[in-house]
């Protein structure tokens, strides 16, 4: 039987096969480099979560307050006038020192006061002798009675301006009208002081005043009595308590605002004039449920935070309370324990994969930023 035989192949044309497929091979190996190896599914995920940072909602004491600003003024403030002219021949106070009501301050030429004194005096005692000797004569009947009583009047008037005359002697002696502090001093000795020109200015700092003029929305939640916190400017690191010392009943109609005047010692470090941040607590909870003030997502819609769950970020809107410093109090949304983002947020979206960073408030990295914000903005880009 004959068997079936194929055509023979050329030489050559095995030769141009044998090239071409090793030409193929050269070029899938040339086409494969550098080109990274695939990577696993859980790599894959790992390098593209969000680092962020995060704080846990808890439980503790928040307030409720209303916070504003005011300058510090003595309770009592007074412009010390001369009350008669004349030239100061003593003054007896420096600036910074503390006076007591009713001690002299300034000594002026008491000359020409003293003198119409006793001329005054002189005339009194005139018409006194004047006005006796007629009594005596009337009821003999030599002067009429019109007389008797025209000279009574010239008495009474006469012994007026003597007590005029006494009034103006004592006005030569500046006393002060209240207990405080010389704060200024207009007047040196030698100088001609008119009369009702200031001279000297006492303030009154053992009680300091800071009025504040509060929204009327407010004017339900503010009462006498209730504690105030101020931060100076001039004492940094430093709070320092008061109170409010009183309400006004009315609103003004021009502002839609009430004043409230709060009330703190001034016998230690704060001084009239200082500028003060106030707040006064209305309200207190002792066991609020609170996230940290950075944790609320700055989008202009309702207040929400990025919460983690099972490494992913959820958006959850809140119902938010009382704030006091960093924190903020959540009446819904939230439950004790809850992780809240508090840096990285604005890198996330719903259901971002997320790395979880350990908190360091402290440190800070390239460009002022904290860890997780700087490894954020790293990821944005």
């Amino acid at each position: 039987m004959d068997r079936a035989t194929s055509p023979a192949v050329p030489a050559g044309l095995r030769a141009v096969a044998a090239a071409l497929a090793l030409a193929a091979a050269i070029t899938a190996c040339k086409g494969g480099e550098g080109k990274p190896p695939a990577a696993a599914p859980g790599e894959q995920a790992a390098a593209d979560a969000v680092p962020v940072e995060v704080a846990e909602a808890t439980r503790r004491p928040i307030a409720a307050s209303y916070a504003g600003t005011a300058a510090l003024e003595p309770r009592a403030e007074s412009q010390v006038v001369a009350k008669t002219s004349g030239v100061a021949l003593e003054v007896l106070v420096e600036e910074g020192q503390y006076v007591k009501a009713g001690q002299p301050l300034v000594r002026l030429d008491p000359d020409r006061a003293r003198l119409a004194l006793a001329q005054n005096e002189a005339l009194v005692r005139k018409l006194e002798n004047n006005y006796n000797r007629a009594r005596q004569l009337v009821a003999q009947q030599l002067i009429s009675a019109g007389e008797v009583d025209q000279m009574r009047y010239d008495l009474e008037q006469a012994r007026a301006a003597y007590d005029l005359s006494r009034l103006e002697l004592s006005y030569t002696t500046v006393v002060a009208p209240i207990s405080g502090v010389v704060a200024s001093r207009d007047i040196k000795p030698g100088n001609f002081v008119q009369i009702n020109s200031p001279i000297i200015r006492i303030v009154d700092s053992s009680r300091l005043e800071a009025t504040l003029n509060v929204p009327e929305r407010e004017m339900a939640k503010l009462r006498a009595g209730q504690a105030v916190t101020l931060v100076a400017d001039a004492l940094p690191g430093r709070s320092f308590s008061g109170v409010v010392d009183r309400v006004a009943p009315v609103v003004d109609n021009g502002t839609g605002t009430f004043r409230v005047v709060a009330s703190f010692a001034g016998d230690g470090e704060l001084t009239a004039g200082m500028f003060g941040r106030l707040s006064i607590n209305y309200d207190q909870r002792a066991d609020a449920l609170v996230v940290p003030r950075t944790a609320l997502l700055e989008d202009g819609g309702e207040p929400a935070v990025y919460v983690v769950r099972d490494g992913h970020a959820a958006r959850v809107g809140l119902k938010l309370g009382y704030s006091e410093g960093g924190w903020v109090e959540v009446r819904e949304g939230l439950a004790e324990g809850d992780a809240v983002v508090v840096a990285g947020k604005s890198a996330l979206r719903e259901g971002s994969a997320v790395q979880v960073l350990e908190r360091e408030p402290q440190a800070e990295v390239a460009g002022g930023k904290a860890p997780a914000q700087a490894a954020a903005a790293q990821a944005a880009r």
